[in-house]
């Protein structure tokens, strides 16, 4: 499975679709970066029914700062239009599937509540 390019003209429509969706935020110039590439390509194979994007950081400055990406690389894991997990720093690649399964057991419908509940707290 290849990954995709995800820039700031596409986010949003590829995040708010079903099912679970894995960004890698980058940069050319970052070593850990070109490291973790590999790790990134090796997961999204053993994740077919996931999609894998890619977002240079460089390329999108106002899509990183608007979701505050402080580090690279850094992985966003959104399942059905919802955020799960951020994780910054190289991980390893069955860290990565670790989170695809968990995010693959959560009943989204419950998740929601949380978040509307967390949201109505905090009002």
């Amino acid at each position: 499975m290849a990954t995709t390019e995800i820039t700031g003209a596409n986010f949003q429509e590829t995040v708010q679709g079903d099912g679970i969706v894995v960004l890698d935020f980058w940069a050319d110039w970052c070593g850990p970066c070109k490291r973790f590439a590999p790790i990134f390509e090796q997961a999204s194979e053993e994740n077919p029914d996931a999609v894998f994007g890619k977002v240079d950081t460089e390329a999108n400055q106002e899509l990183s700062a608007a979701l505050q990406i402080q580090s690279i690389p850094t992985l966003m894991l959104f399942r059905d239009g919802v955020l799960l997990a951020r994780e910054s720093g190289l991980l390893p690649g069955k860290a990565i599937n670790e989170l695809i399964a968990k995010a693959k057991e959560l009943d989204m419908d419950e998740v929601r509540k949380q978040i509307e509940a967390e949201q109505g707290e905090a009002q």
